[in-house]
């Protein structure tokens, strides 16, 4: 008898990625060689599914079998864990498996209990323990919560705005010797908008001049970063369609979501414009993943570049399933995506173990870790500061921390892993998601104690961390 599937919702990973890819559940079960009617019970979680069908099906998408059986459960169940670490459940007594359980069976709760605690804490950060009338704490952050979620439902990967950048990246090769002659070019051309580079009110990046159908660009930017956002307003333009079709058709709530997806989307387009998917592809497999000097190829940004690599989800052209994530110097994580398995905390820091923050004692230099969490599941992370402002004398700058990192069987195609001992266990470093969540006792770096324990201090002699003896 044929093996199969122990995981009941990888239905709803099929279902989700046969409707990103616009197929109807005839097309596909054909495509298998499957009656409709069997696709649909799989869809609906009524059927298992044999490890040979898993994959075909993987196959057929171009998605490792893994990602199909615990990619989002694993990600709710992330949430979950650490919307129920919050004081406000400290006497619940909800144990792990309660809460996986709910993960498991009933995923469209759980993720309603998710936007729900989103909504809480954003009520007690911004009004304190009496909540405001409603218009007046409108979740911006809320809508950035949906943005990364909605990025994560895509896989980033969004073929439409693919299609359409590369359309255009060769009327502009063709233009011209140089892509930002031709990127120019091609904007007065078709929309009759001319790029001029200007000295702009501080803070200001970029401007429409609509008298004078003028594309003004801030003379103290970054040549990558004024590049970048010439192609972003062409995204605009030239990709409206495509951009306003995948809002439509996304579960996207009403309010500033869509407005902000609709910029992300516009980045999206200037990305693949700038650093186009076959050529990129090819650069990361043949410079093996060296961020810098595929940044010099395309002459994107560091963060750019790490931002394309996490795109490379085309069927039959698949990159290094890989997570992305940046925080600041105080650990608010301001963009989070993971195709690795890594959890990412959703409202909290990340663990202080974690090489995001070791990063910024080293800056500008690559941090290499191999991590642990506490299931045991291996990651090869590297890390990087960035500093963000204008070029000009004393400007303010921002300084963040970039975070990229995969599975620890893809290690090996990326440059950083060279005379990194990846079987030993000498260079692992344990790290969790949050310490709320956390079941590592003896870390000495705790900020707060495991969500289910409970003090038990000894007057006779003291651990040398506080949170290291407990019932």
């Amino acid at each position: 008898m044929m093996k199969e599937t122990a995981d009941t919702q990888i239905g709803g990973r099929i279902k989700r990625l046969r409707r990103l890819r616009g197929l109807a559940q005839a097309d596909l079960a054909q495509a298998l060689g499957i009656s409709a009617s069997y696709l649909n019970l799989i869809e609906h979680n009524r059927r298992k599914v044999t490890v040979a069908l898993l994959f075909s099906i993987s196959g057929y998408f171009g998605v490792e079998p893994g990602e199909l059986v615990d990619g989002d459960e694993g990600r709710l169940l992330g949430d979950l864990m650490e919307a129920f670490g919050d004081d406000l459940f400290a006497d619940s007594d909800l144990t792990n498996f309660e809460i996986r359980d709910l993960a498991h069976s009933n995923p469209a709760a759980a993720k309603a209990i998710v936007k729900l605690y989103d909504r809480y804490r954003i009520i007690t950060t911004q009004t304190g323990p009496t909540p405001a009338p409603r218009s007046e704490v409108e979740p911006f952050h809320l809508a950035t919560d949906a943005i990364s979620d909605f990025l994560q439902e895509n896989s980033n990967y969004f073929p439409t705005l693919e299609a359409e950048a590369e359309r255009i990246r060769l009327d502009i090769d063709r233009s011209a010797d140089t892509f930002e002659s031709g990127l120019r070019t091609y904007l007065f051309n078709v929309f009759g908008l001319e790029v001029r580079l200007a000295s702009l009110p501080l803070g200001v990046a970029r401007q429409r001049d609509e008298r004078r159908n003028h594309l003004l660009i801030s003379d103290i930017l970054p040549a990558e970063s004024a590049l970048f956002l010439v192609g972003h307003q062409l995204g605009q333009l030239a990709a409206n369609t495509e951009i306003e079709n995948i809002i439509t058709r996304s579960n996207l709530p009403e309010g500033d979501a869509p407005v902000l997806a609709r910029n992300v989307l516009s980045a999206y387009f200037a990305a693949a414009l700038v650093m186009p998917y076959e050529p990129f592809r090819k650069a990361c497999r043949d410079y093996r993943y060296d961020i810098e000097r595929i940044g010099r190829r395309f002459g994107a940004s560091f963060e750019q570049v790490c931002h394309r690599m996490t795109t490379l989800q085309r069927k039959g052209a698949l990159g290094i399933p890989l997570h992305l994530v940046r925080t600041d110097i105080a650990g608010n994580i301001s963009k989070r995506f993971s195709l690795s398995g890594i959890h990412i905390p959703r409202h909290s820091g990340a663990c202080p173990r974690w090489n995001i923050y070791s990063a910024f004692l080293s800056p500008d230099r690559i941090n290499i870790q191999v991590s642990q969490m506490p299931d045991g599941q291996r990651y090869f992370c590297i890390a990087r500061t960035i500093a963000k402002g204008d070029h000009r004398y004393n400007a303010p700058r921002r300084y963040m921390s970039i975070g990229l990192g995969c599975a620890l069987h893809h290690a090996r195609d990326m440059i950083y892993s060279d005379g990194i001992d990846l079987d030993g266990n000498g260079q692992v470093v344990p790290i969790g998601v949050g310490c709320r969540i956390c079941p590592r006792l003896e870390c000495g770096q705790r900020a707060h104690p495991p969500a289910d324990h409970r003090f038990r201090l000894d007057d006779s002699s003291r651990a040398e961390s506080l949170y290291a003896r407990m019932d």
